[in-house]
């Protein structure tokens, strides 16, 4: 039970770091007014197809 305990507290903090990762480079793109990687808007949840390629 313990193995199934750490694996889900490393799967649920590794996916925070990570949406938390994408939070900032897409905010750091955004405000060099530049295009967010689709990566990083992927991980985010939003469509890079929604995004204006300006």
């Amino acid at each position: 039970m313990t193995s199934l305990r750490n694996s889900f507290a490393q799967g649920f903090f590794g996916r925070a770091f990570a949406v938390l990762s994408a939070a900032n480079a897409a905010a750091a793109a955004v405000e060099g007014h530049r295009r967010p990687k689709d990566r990083d808007l992927k991980t985010l949840g939003i469509n890079p197809a929604d995004l204006p390629r300006a």
